[in-house]
């Protein structure tokens, strides 16, 4: 579950992961999905000690993406679990977006974490025939030669991702060091991903990074990509199973130029 890359030796070293919690439900097995039906919608008291593992995991990580969390609802006791990890954790910088409200019941969202203080923050409504999936930019050092990092969670329907993605082209068209991190509900061979390499200079992945389902992992839909002129030192899986997604992580060394601090 581990796959090794290039080596560098000049730039900054950051360490990236992104994690589908499923707002802190353990699930590890099939049945679960029906049997633990109900801790999507109230609240149960195993959901923090499973957050709190969570946290323990990623705190040596240096910007974290979040997908499938909830900004303070009924389920999650009213608590926003972004800020929740962040502070267990230790993140001194933290941001969230709430795709879609389900009144009292579930607030879903999407997360940041960061140990580098981020230049801007910037957030875009994705397109869909069911709206609120949105996609949270972050960006380091200088308007002039950034870094910027995304973070997004994909439809589960192929058009929908197929218009995401290119609306995501757009976005990053103007900047050549570029980050995206989420679950993109899709592997790297798919139709979509596949324009998505060919119209930008996000490399593919150089192998299979199975994430899904946690229990058993055959699926690569969890992704971290970055442009090719970022060098990418080491990427892997991790056998963390407090999801039904596994976390994938990455180790990114970025120009000096960039200015990250």
């Amino acid at each position: 579950m581990v796959a090794a890359a290039q080596t560098a030796t000049d730039g900054t070293r950051i360490r990236l992961l992104s994690y589908n919690i499923q707002v802190g439900i353990n699930t590890m097995k099939a049945h679960h999905y029906l049997t633990h039906s109900w801790r999507h919608l109230v609240p149960h008291r195993r959901r923090f000690n499973n957050l709190d593992s969570i946290a323990h995991q990623i705190s040596g990580y240096d910007i974290v993406g979040l997908q499938e969390v909830d900004a303070g609802s009924l389920r999650s006791n009213h608590v926003n679990l972004t800020e929740y990890l962040a502070q267990k954790a230790s993140f001194p910088f933290w941001h969230h977006r709430i795709n879609r409200k389900l009144g009292n019941i579930a607030q879903h969202s999407s997360g940041m974490l960061f140990r580098l203080r981020p230049s801007e923050i910037v957030v875009h409504k994705l397109p869909g025939l069911i709206p609120g999936r949105g996609v949270c930019m972050a960006r380091f050092g200088n308007k002039d030669n950034p870094l910027v990092v995304f973070n997004i969670h994909l439809s589960l329907s192929s058009r929908a991702r197929k218009n995401q993605l290119e609306y995501i082209t757009d976005l990053i068209h103007d900047y050549e060091h570029v980050i995206i991190m989420g679950d993109l509900n899709t592997s790297p061979d798919s139709e979509e991903m596949q324009s998505l390499f060919r119209r930008t200079r996000l490399n593919p992945p150089e192998e299979q990074l199975n994430t899904f389902p946690s229990w058993q992992p055959n699926l690569h839909f969890d992704h971290i990509l970055v442009s090719d002129r970022l060098m990418i030192e080491h990427v892997s899986v991790l056998n963390h199973s407090y999801s039904d997604h596994l976390p994938i992580a990455m180790d990114v060394m970025v120009p000096d130029n960039i200015h990250l601090v």
